[in-house]
């Protein structure tokens, strides 16, 4: 299965992504060059093999059995989930003349969904969503002539789904070919979106309602940018995906039947109404975080207008209280403030002091500042 491999674009890695994985070949390493992942889950060789309506499931397989099975007759799932062991995927993809790029592409769990064509196969990457959260893991899918070769970072709902359905007698994935199977595949991982972006557009609304109530409480402030991250990672995982789907209906290759093209139609469709959910989700956080931005000026102005008022009022009263604070003597001139000696200068003081800040506010609600 050597091939030469293909011009590619660079395949950025999702954000999550990049903040939990740090391991990577140096930079400057040869291509091809793994670098272990020592979080990563235990690797397991599953064997599913369809002749007829017969099916035979073998599980823990060596890399080299499974590598050898791939090869044999109907139609056949290597069915690889984890990455902890480096050197068995290492043996399998020998073993099967798999292209040393392809390897370091499926075992680097950080690529983008894409397709990418080779004469005795096709080489796949998509991303699958887990449950209740906005991360992805990475599937990577080798399609070829009667046999289906894919690798999980760690198994999901979703591939468990597939195995479940290919398990039931009389069902349509025993009925079709490795590309139907890989169709399943991408279709779970397309379906595995749909619930997540519900309880992301439910939390949108909660935060709307909350925003409304109390804008400028930290918690809600925090909920909304973590939100806007989590679209945003979403976002990048599943608008690839629909460049893939496209380049897979385009592709002229003999791996896709006829039969099948209509189903990954289905498929476009599906990551297109995705994009749509997406973007109308991302609209409202943005239209969310104006709000909040709206409400914290309006807050402040408020404030502000506040402690002007509460100033403006005082500057009278300041300039009153200076003048009688001022040392004259009434007995060196008649001029120098004579009301000091007067039994009623005091109150008069005060009196005068209410005036001017009664008169000052009734001015500002004529106004309408109030």
């Amino acid at each position: 299965m050597t091939d030469q491999r293909p011009a590619r674009s660079a395949s950025r890695p999702l954000p999550s992504q990049r903040r939990r994985r740090s391991h990577r070949p140096p930079p400057g390493s040869p291509p091809g060059t793994l670098a272990p992942q020592p979080e990563a889950a235990p690797t397991r060789f599953r064997l599913f093999r369809l002749e007829g309506e017969t099916l035979e499931e073998r599980d823990d397989l060596t890399p080299e059995q499974a590598a050898a099975a791939a090869t044999g007759k109907g139609v056949v799932w290597i069915d690889v989930v984890g990455l902890g062991d480096i050197e068995a995927l290492r043996r399998f993809a020998e073993t099967l003349e798999l292209h040393g790029l392809v390897l370091a592409d499926m075992v680097h769990a950080h690529q983008r969904p894409k397709l990418e064509p080779y004469d005795d196969h096709l080489f796949l990457v998509t991303r699958l969503p887990r449950q209740d959260s906005p991360e992805t893991d990475q599937l990577a899918l080798i399609l070829g002539e009667g046999f289906l070769i894919t690798l999980a970072e760690r198994d999901s709902p979703g591939l468990e789904q597939v195995r479940v359905r290919l398990r039931v007698s009389g069902g349509r994935l025993r009925r079709q070919g490795a590309d139907y199977l890989a169709y399943a595949l991408l279709d779970a991982a397309l379906d595995g979106y749909f619930p997540l972006l519900e309880r992301l557009a439910s939390e949108v609304e909660t935060l709307e309602e909350q925003l409304a109530a109390d804008g400028n409480e930290p918690e809600t402030l925090r909920r909304l940018h973590r939100l806007r991250r989590d679209l945003l990672a979403c976002r990048r995982a599943v608008w690839p995906q629909r460049d893939l789907f496209a380049q897979l209906l385009r592709e002229d290759t003999p791996f896709v039947q006829a039969e099948t093209r209509p189903y990954l139609r289905d498929c476009y469709d599906h990551t297109v109404q995705l994009i749509d959910l997406l973007e109308r989700d991302r609209e409202l956080v943005a239209s969310l975080q104006d709000l909040q931005l709206s409400l914290s000026t309006a807050r402040s102005n408020d404030i502000m207008k506040v402690l002007t008022v509460i100033a403006t009022i005082f500057i009278p009263l300041g300039w009153i209280a200076g003048v009688y604070g001022m040392n004259f003597d009434p007995a060196a001139s008649p001029f120098n403030m004579p009301e000091l000696g007067w039994a009623y200068g005091y109150p008069f003081a005060l009196g005068l002091m209410a005036l001017c800040a009664g008169g000052l506010l009734l001015w500002f609600r004529r106004r309408r500042w109030l």
